[in-house]
């Protein structure tokens, strides 16, 4: 089964258990993936995170049954999983605008989404470059830092992280300890199969495990495909994360190995529209 196969029958279960609380783990276990991985893939495709195409779909189908059936408005919190009216009305309004009520009434317009089916869009006018590398197992030595991915939380933890190790002089300290074939600091993610977390890693490589005050980490030997990523951060490397999942990945043949994965920032200024960066994901 190829991964947006995966990805569409992990969709196809959201959509068969809509009313029941399913966990993140048990629908990344029906895209052969982890709840990290499945998460990440997932909003870079579609530009929503799981949870809001969940609230989204639940709160239309809501609401159409609002329309057609004369069920009370509590009956209809609880079946769409809200512990209150109240807390269902707020929803309600913030994706329709209106509230039950008013509908009920016959005043305002609903904002519908549809069932999601994922499909192949192949796109030759701007190419994604990169190039496959077979490297052994390193080492790499620098500050980890454990994010939970529910509500895709590790998003926000990640940015501060970066915020942090920029201002507080962590990244001027690991740039001496580099060496290696690949320069530059590296943001590595580390994703838990049986947890929804991941570790992630703000590092270098180090073929000595030189660690000094550093945490070290070990890179298992993957076959790698390289991408270049051209322009500012962090838009750049946002583009290309998705030409990477909506493209490339769907006519290369190649899968997510499921290892580490790693952005790649070499010497430079991240804000420069001509700035260099790379993007290392473990293939198979």
């Amino acid at each position: 089964m190829s991964w947006l196969e995966s990805l569409q029958h992990a969709i196809d279960y959201m959509e068969d258990h809509m009313l029941e609380d399913v966990s993140i783990e048990d629908i990344a276990k029906r895209a052969n993936a982890s709840p990290f991985h499945f998460q990440r893939t997932f909003s870079i495709l579609t530009d929503i995170t799981v949870g809001d195409y969940l609230r989204r779909r639940r709160l239309t189908l809501a609401a159409e049954e609002l329309l057609r059936t004369n069920k009370k408005i509590i009956d209809l919190a609880y079946k769409y999983g809200y512990d209150t009216p109240e807390a269902f009305t707020k929803a309600f309004r913030k994706q329709h605008g209106v509230t039950p009520s008013d509908i009920r009434k016959g005043i305002g317009k609903l904002q519908s989404y549809s069932r999601l089916v994922i499909q192949v869009s192949l796109k030759g006018a701007n190419p994604v470059k990169y190039r496959i590398v077979e490297k052994e197992g390193f080492k790499a030595v620098g500050v980890k830092r454990t994010f939970s991915c529910v509500n895709d939380e590790h998003q926000d933890g990640i940015t501060k992280l970066w915020v942090e190790v920029n201002t507080d002089g962590t990244c001027d300290s690991l740039i001496p300890m580099m060496k290696g074939d690949i320069g530059g600091i590296l943001g590595v993610c580390v994703s838990e199969p049986k947890e929804n977390t991941i570790d992630y890693w703000v590092a270098v490589e180090n073929v000595d495990g030189t660690s000094g005050t550093f945490d070290i980490l070990d890179i298992p030997a993957s076959k790698w495909a390289v991408f270049e990523v051209h322009g500012a951060m962090p838009q750049a490397i946002q583009d290309t994360w998705k030409k990477i999942y909506s493209e490339w990945f769907p006519s290369s043949g190649y899968e997510y190995a499921g290892t580490a994965e790693f952005e790649l920032y070499p010497a430079g200024n991240p804000s420069d529209p001509a700035y260099y960066s790379e993007i290392w994901i473990p293939v198979k």
